[in-house]
Formats: C-alpha cells, sequence, structure tokens
C-alpha cells in the first residue's frame, strides 16, 4: 500500500488523485476511486491532520486497509470491497483473455470476511462477482456502477432523513447529536445520517451538531468534526459520556446515526455507544433516527441477537496516540459495535423507505393511552407489543412466499380489550411492516377506531376478521396465500356456493385441536366481489357450526386461520399447508364433497 498527499488542500477538502476512472459528479467528493489499475481511497487514519491517498494495489493491500480502518463505514467497506473482487479479477486473467475463477472467488471469501459485522461488505462482494463469468471489465463495471447507485442512495436517504426531521421537530434551527462518522468519508460521498445533517443545515435548520468523540478510535472527533468543519456547519465536540448530559440540560432536539446491519425486525447494528445514545435519547424522548441504506438490512437474521459484533484488538483501548494509558498485564472489552432494540429507535430512514419500530402512546384514543396522565401504561403497552408482534410475524411468512407483495392480513385482540383488534395496514409490502403499520379496529365490525387521516388504513378483507372474532373465541387471525391452500381453494371453489374440503386419516389434522382429530371438512367459501358478503357468509356458517374446524379457504383467495393466539394460528395454518401439498402432491383423487 502505498500513500500520497492530496495535491491541493486548502481547508476545502482533497481533491481526487489523478485518475482515469473519475466518479462523474463534480459536485460531490468522492472517498475512493479507481484509478489506473488500482484502488484510491482517502486514509482515515492521517485525518484530519493530514489529508493524503491510499492506493491499493492488491487483495492483501485491500484487506488491511479494510481492517486498519484506513477506509471504514459500512458503505465504503463495501464498495471498497466490490472493487477489491475487480482488482482479483485484472490480477488472476491471463494476456489470452482466461480468468482464473477460482483464484478470484477465494479472494472474494476473504475480502467479504475481512471485517463481520457489516452486511454491506459481503452484500456488494457478492453483487460483482456474479458478473466474473462476463469478464474483469464487467466486474470493474458493476463495482463503479455500485460507486454511482450509493452516492444516488446517500442522496435521497439523506434528503428522506432531513424530510422527516424537519416534519416531527419544531420550525427552528435545531441541535442535533451524532455519533461516530456516516458522512462521505463512510460512503462513497455524500453520507447517511451525515448526509441528512448537511441537508438540513442547507436549509437553514441547524443551530448546531453535537460530535460524539466516539472512543475509542475517535471517528467522531477525526472524520466528523473534519467533514463538517469543511462544509461550514457549527459543531461541538463532546465525550461520548457527556451525551447524556447534554440531552438532560435540553442541549439535543434529535439524535441521527447510521447503521452497519439492520435485523428483519429493526434491531440495529452501529459504532459502539449508539445503544447508550438510544437508551438517553428515549429517557428524555428526544426522536433517535437511523439513516442507512437498503443494503444494510439483512432479512436472514429475524433480530439483533444474531448480529456478530467484532471485537478489536485490546491496544486500541490499552494506548491512546501511541503512549500507553493502561498497566501492561490489563485485560480489555473492546466490542467494535453494538445492537439498539427496535424499541428505542424512532425511525428508520432509507433511500426507500420510513419504518417505525416503536409505537408512541398518544396515537390511541381518550380513554386509552394509559399513559401517565392515568398512572397506568398498561393499555398502551399491550398495543405497542402486540403490533409488534404482528410485525414480527409478518416477516417470515413473507420470507416464505406466504404473503408475497402486499397481499395476506394478520390481526390480533388486545389483551384485555376484545372489543379492540389489531389488524396489518392494507397496499404495504408485508414485508417491511413495522409497529406503526398496524391498524386499531373494532374486533366486531372492523370498523377503525381511530381517524386514519394519512396513516395506514384497513383492508376490505378485514371485515372476515371481524366476523371470525364475533362468531368464535379467538385471539388471532391470520389470512395468507399459502400455495397449496390456495391451489386447493381454486380448483374446488365455486362461483356461486358454498363447497369442502375434506380431510380425512391424515396425522397432521391433530395439529388443528380438532375433537374428532380422524376428519375434518375445511369450507370453502366463494369469492364474492363484495367482501362483506363473504364476512356475511362467514358469520352465518360460524354461528351454525361452533365445532368448525378454526380453517377457512377463499376460492382465488388463499386461506384464514385463527387461534389464541398467533404461534397456535401460524401452527395450525403451517398443518394446513402440509396437509394441502400432500394431497396435490398424491393426487388425492376425493377431496371435495357437495354443500349440504
Amino acid at each position: 500500500m502505498t500513500t500520497r498527499p492530496a495535491s491541493t488542500d486548502t481547508g476545502t477538502g482533497p481533491t481526487v488523485p489523478p485518475s482515469t476512472d473519475e466518479v462523474r459528479r463534480p459536485h460531490v467528493a468522492p472517498s475512493l476511486v479507481w484509478s489506473d489499475g488500482a484502488i484510491c481511497v482517502i486514509d482515515q487514519r492521517a485525518l484530519p491532520h493530514e489529508t493524503r491517498w491510499a492506493r491499493l494495489e492488491t487483495v492483501d493491500e485491500l484487506i488491511e486497509a479494510i481492517r486498519s480502518l484506513t477506509v471504514r463505514g459500512a458503505p465504503a467497506i463495501g464498495l471498497a470491497g466490490a472493487l477489491g473482487v475487480a482488482l482479483s479479477a485484472r490480477t488472476h486473467t491471463a494476456d489470452n483473455g482466461t480468468t482464473d475463477m477460482a483464484a478470484v472467488r477465494a479472494d472474494a471469501e476473504r475480502i467479504a470476511t475481512a471485517r463481520p459485522t457489516a452486511v454491506n461488505l459481503a452484500w456488494a462482494v457478492a453483487r460483482v462477482l456474479e458478473r466474473l463469468p462476463e469478464g474483469p471489465d464487467a466486474v470493474l463495471r458493476a463495482a463503479q456502477e455500485a460507486i454511482e447507485e450509493d452516492i444516488t442512495t446517500n442522496r435521497r436517504a439523506a434528503v428522506g432523513a432531513a424530510d422527516l426531521v424537519t416534519a416531527i421537530q419544531p420550525d427552528r434551527p435545531l441541535r442535533i447529536l451524532t455519533h461516530c462518522n456516516t458522512g462521505r468519508l463512510a460512503t462513497a460521498a455524500v453520507g447517511t445520517a451525515l448526509g441528512a445533517i448537511l441537508e438540513l443545515a442547507a436549509r437553514g435548520r441547524v443551530a448546531e451538531v453535537l460530535v460524539d468523540e466516539t472512543r475509542p478510535l475517535l471517528q467522531g472527533a477525526r472524520l466528523t468534526t473534519w467533514e463538517l468543519r469543511e462544509a461550514g456547519v457549527p459543531y461541538r465536540l463532546c465525550p461520548d459520556s457527556a451525551a447524556a448530559a447534554a440531552m438532560s440540560r435540553s442541549m439535543v432536539d434529535c439524535v441521527l446515526v447510521g447503521a452497519d446491519r439492520i435485523a428483519a425486525n429493526g434491531d440495529t447494528a452501529n459504532k459502539i455507544g449508539t445503544y447508550a445514545l438510544a437508551v438517553a435519547a428515549a429517557r428524555h424522548g428526544i426522536p433517535f433516527i437511523v439513516v442507512a441504506p437498503e443494503s444494510s438490512w439483512d432479512p436472514q437474521l429475524p433480530d439483533g441477537s444474531g448480529i456478530v459484533v467484532e471485537e478489536r484488538g485490546a491496544d486500541e483501548v490499552t494506548t491512546l496516540g501511541g503512549v500507553r494509558i493502561a498497566p501492561d498485564d490489563a485485560p480489555v472489552f473492546n466490542p467494535a459495535f453494538d445492537v439498539t432494540p427496535r424499541e428505542l429507535i424512532t425511525a428508520i430512514v432509507s433511500e426507500s423507505r420510513v419504518l417505525r419500530p416503536s409505537l408512541k402512546s398518544d396515537d390511541a384514543p381518550d380513554g386509552e393511552t394509559g399513559g401517565r396522565q392515568r398512572g397506568d401504561g398498561a393499555v398502551s403497552g399491550h398495543r405497542i407489543r402486540a403490533a409488534r408482534a404482528l410485525a414480527d410475524s409478518c416477516r417470515p411468512l413473507y420470507l416464505q412466499g406466504w404473503m408475497p407483495g402486499t397481499s395476506g392480513n394478520l390481526s390480533v385482540r388486545l389483551p384485555g380489550q376484545p372489543s379492540r383488534a389489531l389488524i396489518t395496514g392494507s397496499g404495504l409490502a408485508k414485508g417491511s411492516l413495522g409497529p406503526a403499520d398496524m391498524v386499531l379496529v373494532d374486533a366486531g365490525t372492523g370498523r377503525p377506531v381511530l381517524p386514519v387521516g394519512d396513516g395506514p388504513r384497513p383492508s376490505a378483507e378485514t371485515a372476515i376478521h371481524a366476523a371470525v372474532y364475533r362468531s368464535v373465541d379467538a385471539n388471532a387471525v391470520v389470512h395468507v396465500h399459502s400455495p397449496y391452500a390456495t391451489a386447493l381453494a381454486r380448483r374446488l371453489g365455486s362461483a356461486d356456493r358454498l363447497s369442502w374440503l375434506a380431510l380425512k386419516d391424515l396425522e397432521l389434522l391433530k395439529g388443528l385441536g380438532l375433537k374428532d382429530s380422524t376428519h375434518a371438512d375445511l369450507p370453502v367459501f366463494p369469492n364474492w366481489p363484495d367482501v362483506a358478503r363473504i364476512a356475511d357468509d362467514v358469520a352465518a356458517y360460524l354461528s351454525d357450526r361452533p365445532e368448525s374446524p378454526p380453517v377457512l379457504l377463499l376460492a382465488d383467495h388463499g386461506v384464514t386461520v385463527w387461534g389464541c393466539d398467533l404461534g397456535q394460528a401460524r401452527n395450525r395454518l403451517e398443518c394446513v399447508e402440509a396437509m394441502c401439498q400432500l394431497l396435490l402432491l398424491t393426487g388425492e383423487p376425493d377431496t371435495t364433497r357437495p354443500a349440504a
């Protein structure tokens, strides 16, 4: 690895070293580029005292740069990793154009695991590796496209976060607190949380930025202050341990941070110290907003407990500026990141959406907030927990393909309030629902309890949920489009009359909780265009047959199940789907009987 100073350093930021492949956006200064067969990155270890570029000519040099934090920030190391695959592809391509695919893939694996916590690194490496069969130039183009996309992505996320802050905060210049570095140094350009701060500053909405020093490597003190000074935004540097005190003295209106990995439920990994900030912000009622690209989401992780947190060397804590400050034998706990639970996060903003992982109690109707005024937070607490349970249940069903796109809906009665239910909002992608995407409805009628305004609305199918709730003793209803049950409902259903799916001598019938588990007739209702008519049919059917199995099918329209809670309803759904799969795969000849 070689380093070189920027060709000029006037205090307004580094100039890009000469490059044949410059980023074609003169209004943004990139933090990494491809230049004459090598990767050039701003050497973040040298800032703020010296602005210099590191030239990485081998994969080994790139991996060392990532591990040593020469290049850091989840998006930036992802993009550097993508360029590293391009570098490897060129290195392992002979003059005759033949590429040693195995060698490139081995390098890609080493790059992808150079740091374990940020999901962007493995994501970006996998993305460009797909282009390897097309040759090294295609891999390089894919990496450069990723850089261009990152710039656009950051701009959209920054503007979206600035819009959100503008909407929820007073119309005056704000005091904003941030942690670590989330600016152009951590991305291709623009930045995430710091990009949002700069956007707010451009709108005249920033009075001052409090910058956590971000121990132990001082990314806030060294890098964020450098970027804010470069942009001319007022700031003050503070010790990490002073942040809560600043909040208690009304010196902070909003906290904006980035993320290295976000679990499916909204738990978020970020630089160590972020969790403490979130706890303090919650204590003082201060919005805590995460700004991160969609590439930081890891849908394979249900929650933050599965995030691997990198632990770094002891010398980062036992020394300061090269001088040892702790006893020689001092043991050290030095995690690079911590995980902030979703309930402490006001909103997560990406380039394409704003997700609110937690609910506020003030959106409940009068007499139902519980809240501080009545000294009883039970009602709002039940509602928040129920909303989170619905959001958590939707994600795996979406990943299974049982709630594709915006289809399907789940609902639960509120504990202690059987007349009220929460249901997933209409027209929302079921793979990214948060607690704020649920609608409070009357369990018996399905009508919204609160004015919906611009918020989520209940779907027409809410009427079917209400028909179940007023007819049987159920606390949760699940309606999905699982493929085998939906296929049988289509095959057996009638356009104008009730029919049945007859099940017998199947071991899985025991999973439905029937008194007699040797057989069951599951009703297949006509899919009337008027959903209220379907709901009336369902209510009449269940009233006449209170011992009916907890399942109904709709011709061309999926399956609905219910139970005492979401877990039981989900288990029953899986049993129904498995039995329908068995019938279809074995070609069971007699699966229906005529209506009585």
